[in-house]
């Protein structure tokens, strides 16, 4: 009975079946990365297991020199994620004892973490002091992670995918004071001197009027472009101007009439 059903079914709907077959078919999904089977498949055609070691670099080791850090050899991740001489930067020395803090640590390709650690210690530790405190914790906002530019599905594979970029949020002095690098209230000097030395040092540097991902921080990157092309957006904003009313001065004062002559005028 139920083949009888489907049968005159199907022959009710005629060229119905037909005009299906033109439906296109749904965009594939996203390809999704599936856990390997292997350490091999992980690791990619590129592993070589004799580079792996617990010595340092040569990288590492100036950066030893320079910086508290803790060495990752290599991290694996789908596609061009991860990569080789990776390390933890939690610290940057300065003269004496002074250490300027990292929170949250980021992860970066030791290169990269090397000219950053190189810029806060040798040009935004000093112009900090300008302000009349050292400078002893960088908030940082973003590092080591696998995805596209600004977390577009699809996208180019961002830097920090390669953990060549790092997004910083402020500069703590000693004194507590907190130093927003996007703060239009923050000495206006300071971040133009901040964002003049970072554009020299590195390749990419967004902020505030380049996007509406970088409106609360600052996006550092090393990448490399042909012709040696650099990109330097970052608006060092003011404050907005506030208007001030201008003060209406009161009317003059009508003079005052004696009763009688008011009197006199109301008979007339």
């Amino acid at each position: 009975m139920r083949l009888l059903i489907a049968f005159f079914w199907l022959a009710g709907l005629g060229g119905g079946i037909a005009a299906a077959e033109d439906v296109p078919l749904p965009k594939p999904r996203p390809t999704v990365w599936i856990e390997p089977r292997t350490f091999r498949e992980a690791a990619g055609p590129d592993f070589n297991s004799a580079d792996v070691t617990n010595a340092p670099t040569e990288c590492g080791k100036r950066l030893q020199a320079i910086a508290t850090v803790e060495l990752l050899p290599r991290l694996i991740g789908p596609g061009a994620c991860g990569g080789g001489d990776m390390v933890r930067l939690e610290a940057i020395m300065r003269a004496g004892e002074a250490r300027i803090e990292l929170k949250p640590a980021p992860v970066l390709r030791c290169a990269f973490a090397e000219s950053f650690a190189g810029w806060l210690r040798d040009e935004a530790a000093p112009r900090a002091e300008k302000l009349g405190a050292a400078l002893r914790t960088v908030e940082t906002y973003d590092d080591f992670e696998c995805r596209g530019r600004n977390r577009v599905v699809g996208a180019k594979l961002s830097e920090h995918g390669k953990g060549n970029a790092v997004d910083v949020r402020a500069f703590i002095l000693s004194d507590g004071r907190a130093l927003a690098l996007t703060d239009v209230k923050v000495a206006k000097d300071f971040r133009d001197e901040i964002r003049g030395s970072a554009c020299r040092r590195f390749t990419t540097v967004l902020g505030p009027g380049s996007d509406s991902s970088h409106e609360s921080h600052i996006h550092l990157d090393l990448i490399e472009r042909r012709g040696g092309f650099r990109m330097c957006q970052w608006d060092v904003r003011e404050p907005p101007a506030t208007e001030i009313a201008a003060r209406v001065p009161l009317p003059t004062p009508r003079p005052i009439i004696p009763a009688a002559a008011a009197s006199h005028s109301r008979k007339l």
